[in-house]
């Protein structure tokens, strides 16, 4: 008969890291489909006003925004402290808000033209000519269903 032979020393086995880099991937997947970019950079100081009654937007997808504010400090050299209008990534005036709803329209499926809501991101502190004359535009160009961005009150 044959003799067992005992094992003197077990050591543990090395840990299988083939499966890590696939989890790696998922992570990094799925959080890249989950993220959302910052559409446009801010140019103008908006403190928002507060608000007791605030309602949320159904669909961010269709909101665009208007903001309206004292430049930051690095543009307070070139363009002073009144307030001014950006939109998307630039300075612009009143007269440029009908080109502005224009493509904004043009940029969105056809279905969602019209349901797109014009969202004013305006300073508490900015006087209400500047929104009027912005409503005004807006009204000129077909765009009615405008809203006011607020914090809500605690």
């Amino acid at each position: 008969m044959g003799r067992f032979k005992k094992e003197v020393s077990k050591s543990t086995p090395d840990l299988n890291m083939g499966s890590m880099s696939d989890i790696i991937f998922m992570f990094l997947f799925f959080f890249m489909v989950i993220t959302t970019m910052r559409e446009s950079t801010l140019f103008v100081n908006i403190r928002l006003p507060k608000a007791t009654e605030v309602q949320k937007l159904d669909k961010k997808s269709l909101v665009a925004n208007i903001n309206i504010g004292e430049p930051n400090k690095n543009y307070v050299a070139k363009l002073g402290h009144e307030p001014r209008i950006q939109l998307n990534d630039q300075f612009a005036e009143v007269n440029d808000i009908a080109q502005f709803v224009m493509t904004e329209k043009m940029s969105r499926d056809e279905a969602y033209r019209n349901k797109i809501t014009w969202s004013l991101k305006v300073d508490k502190k900015v006087k209400m000519g500047i929104v009027t004359d912005v409503k005004q535009e807006l009204r000129l160009s077909n765009a009615f269903k405008v809203n006011y961005s607020s914090t809500k009150t605690k």
